[in-house]
């Protein structure tokens, strides 16, 4: 049975527990020191910030991060690179002001050089995982009632709210704290297979 069907909830567990293994096993350079970096660095640094921006080569690195976990697209990279510093710490700003509503940040975002809803999402979940899961092409292609999976706003914004309603069952029948749409998320893209 795929994970997606599974109302149990330790069955959820063991996907969330094998994320580690899964990003070592991608043997894909950089990766798990992106991963490390988006995990446990990137958060508190946001935090650190009276007002939450975000930074040039902190975008470069959530790009790269989600390119080495997904699908490579050196255009679009190059493009993020592009995007003026100024340009950058502005509109992560505005798109953190704008959360908890969950269409002007991924709007915000994506009028950058480079940035479309999926990476947005990087940089969102990042800050607010409970709302904004990271958009993962291996992880939609698991949820049924999406269909094919449309790298658009209004694709992602159905992504998430399914992803948003699995944690929260999730949370109801669990004993781990924090169960986010980002971390369902994670537990289907560590089982994804790819």
């Amino acid at each position: 049975m795929r994970l997606w069907e599974q109302c149990e909830v330790r069955a959820w567990e063991r996907a969330l527990a094998g994320y580690d293994a899964r990003i070592e096993h991608r043997e894909t350079a950089r990766l798990p020191e992106l991963d490390r970096w988006y995990r446990s660095e990137l958060p508190g640094l946001l935090a650190s910030r009276p007002k939450p921006y975000l930074k040039l080569a902190e975008l470069v690195n959530v790009t790269s991060w989600k390119m080495k976990r997904g699908t490579y697209r050196a255009r679009n990279l190059v493009l993020v690179k592009q995007n003026a510093e100024a340009d950058v710490r502005a509109l992560s700003r505005q798109a953190f002001e704008a959360v908890p509503d969950l269409r002007k940040p991924i709007a915000h975002l994506a009028t950058l050089s480079g940035v479309g809803p999926a990476t947005a999402s990087a940089v969102l979940a990042a800050w607010r995982p409970d709302l904004f899961p990271f958009f993962d092409e291996e992880v939609a292609q698991q949820i049924p009632s999406l269909g094919k999976v449309a790298f658009t706003a209004s694709y992602y914004f159905r992504y998430g709210d399914a992803l948003r309603a699995r944690a929260a069952e999730l949370h109801k029948h669990s004993p781990r704290d924090g169960w986010t749409a980002h971390t369902a998320a994670q537990a289907l893209w560590a089982v994804s297979g790819r």
